[in-house]
């Protein structure tokens, strides 16, 4: 009886997916010397999830429990973000397009899925700008501001930069809130409300404006030779239909109609149905 219970313990745990999976956290240090945290877990194709601004790696957990079971995942804390590093420096899309490549290259990622989500997705549009795409294997972006106009926000958002300025936490507590359309429980929301204002006011401000000051993705755009999904809710319609016209039928577009910014916490079984699609179609 106990060999034969013993047989089937080691048949259960041999089955893709059943294993316990183990999330590693570590850091690596950037080339101008700053300590960037990720999260590890899983093994096969590298997909590397980014957060947006002020947000921490775990807010894509229920992407990372998922993925895991069949994927080799990475969440990134960006610098000053999360458990990386604070510098009062390198908070440029370009440099904090550099830290991921720089992660990609000290992991050893071959052909990675990288998946921006918000601020990070100008960040990775610099990141192809840069380094181009032949290292990649596509790119996810979710709900980011991505126009031939981006500086057109300036003057409404100047006040919304001051009122963060002079009270981070209701400012944080205001802009949390507001990223979901789905009820979250109460806890979860106090703690990225905390994680939010783990970064510095200044630091927090300048990633604003330097995101702004980002004229024309188009360089980035035009290196793009890996297919692109771009993952969104109706209010970013038109970066839908900018990327659309940069892109032509590299572009896949997905639209959530009734989900908030943060798309992926408010519908992750249709995000992730709709993720795990992209990445089934891409080349082996």
């Amino acid at each position: 009886m106990r060999t034969r219970l013993a047989v089937i313990l080691l048949c259960l745990v041999s089955v893709p997916g059943l294993r316990a999976q183990t999330t590693k956290s570590s850091f690596f240090k950037t080339s101008d010397g700053v300590r960037i945290h990720y999260l590890e877990v899983g093994s096969g194709r590298p997909i590397v999830f980014i957060p947006g601004w002020t947000m921490p790696a775990w807010i894509w957990q229920k992407q990372i429990d998922e993925f895991s079971k069949t994927y080799h995942v990475i969440g990134v804390d960006p610098r000053s973000q999360g458990e990386s590093d604070k510098p009062p420096y390198g908070h440029l899309p370009e440099t904090r397009a550099r830290d991921y490549k720089e992660l990609v290259d000290q992991l050893g990622l071959k052909q990675p899925v990288l998946i921006g989500w918000s601020m990070a997705c100008g960040e990775l549009i610099k990141y192809v700008e840069q380094f181009g795409a032949d290292n990649i294997a596509g790119l996810v972006l979710v709900d980011g501001y991505l126009t031939d106009k981006p500086s057109d926000l300036f003057v409404p958002i100047s006040g919304w930069m001051n009122q963060l300025q002079q009270d981070r936490q209701k400012q944080a507590d205001g802009f949390v809130r507001s990223m979901f359309k789905k009820p979250q429980p109460e806890d979860y929301l106090k703690r990225i409300i905390d994680a939010s204002t783990q970064v510095p006011a200044d630091t927090a401000v300048l990633l604003i404006y330097n995101m702004l000051a980002v004229k024309d993705f188009t360089p980035g755009l035009a290196k793009m030779n890996r297919p692109v999904l771009f993952m969104y809710q109706p209010e970013s319609q038109p970066s839908a239909d900018f990327l659309q016209s940069k892109l032509g039928d590299k572009l896949r577009l997905e639209r959530f109609d009734g989900d908030g910014h943060a798309l992926f916490v408010d519908d992750p079984e249709k995000f992730n149905h709709v993720l795990e699609g992209f990445l089934q179609s891409l080349p082996k």
